[in-house]
């Protein structure tokens, strides 16, 4: 008796976790479902380009100060676009 109160026990979790699943892949091919997937994709794409770009910024920065640092180095002179931001 027990076993059988095991097995229907399981059956049922199995059932409920089966119809789960069927249901979210169905969502998952209707429009709606289509465009909330394509939604969730251009967002974290946006996301991704523009931490790159700020990646990429944050660079450009770190090397113009190093050449302007070399400049200043080597000729005695500070150039222009870095003396204008630590006086502005």
């Amino acid at each position: 008796m027990i076993r059988r109160v095991f097995w229907l026990g399981v059956g049922i979790a199995a059932g409920v976790a089966l119809n789960r699943k069927v249901k979210q892949t169905a969502h998952a091919v209707t429009p709606a479902g289509i465009a909330g997937n394509l939604g969730d994709a251009m967002h974290e794409l946006a996301s991704a380009i523009g931490a790159f770009g700020a990646d990429v910024r944050a660079g450009m920065v770190e090397r113009e100060d190093e050449l302007a640092d070399a400049v200043e180095r080597r000729s005695g002179v500070t150039p222009g676009a870095r003396a204008r931001r630590a006086n502005g």
